[in-house]
């Protein structure tokens, strides 16, 4: 009953954040839909690490039209990429949350990559919502920058977590192997 009282203040706090964000910038313009994606993300952050699901629908699973990753990387995956190297997000990444090569850490890396897909996914959806209704009211000129920002803030990371996924579960399958062979060996 707690967590559920608590996701209803979350959204209640998301939905008055953003208001008072639309009523002081409005909804027009890159400060608009670059506050919106950060406070949306806070937002959502907050709502996953309280929601604790244990992700385990099957849209997380790999699909056979992904296989090896080719479709990610014909639309740029490893040069977006790149980019989160050249800006620090890697090492940032790493740092606060550090990653050993057995299965309890793979796990624990997957499913943040469930996590963090889940967040962006809602974040995609609320942001299109938001391009949608500026593009209806004002033009399609004027959604330029909530779109602009919506691929790169939340398409590009989702498109990346399911193609790291596939990575880690064959990780995790080679640390649950050795750890078989290990155990069988003392």
């Amino acid at each position: 009953m707690k967590r559920k009282v608590t996701i209803g203040l979350i959204v209640i706090a998301t939905t008055l954040l953003t208001y008072g964000l639309i009523r002081y910038v409005g909804v027009l313009g890159f400060l608009f839909a670059w506050v919106l994606n950060l406070l949306l993300m806070t937002c959502v952050f907050i709502f996953t690490e309280t929601l604790k699901s244990d992700l385990s629908s099957g849209y997380y699973r790999e699909k056979k039209w992904e296989r090896n990753g080719k479709l990610y990387e014909n639309l740029g995956i490893n040069f977006f990429r790149k980019v989160l190297v050249w800006i620090g997000w890697e090492k940032l990444n790493k740092k606060s949350n550090p990653v050993k090569n057995d299965p309890q850490d793979l796990n624990l890396l997957e499913y943040r990559t469930k996590q963090s897909e889940l967040g962006h996914l809602i974040i995609l959806f609320v942001v299109f919502g938001f391009s949608l209704f500026v593009a209806i009211e004002y033009g399609a000129k004027e959604a330029i920058w909530l779109i602009a920002l919506n691929i790169i803030l939340n398409l590009y990371p989702i498109l990346l977590q399911r193609y790291n996924r596939p990575r880690i579960q064959k990780a995790i399958r080679v640390s649950n192997s050795r750890e078989k062979r290990l155990s069988k060996t003392v």
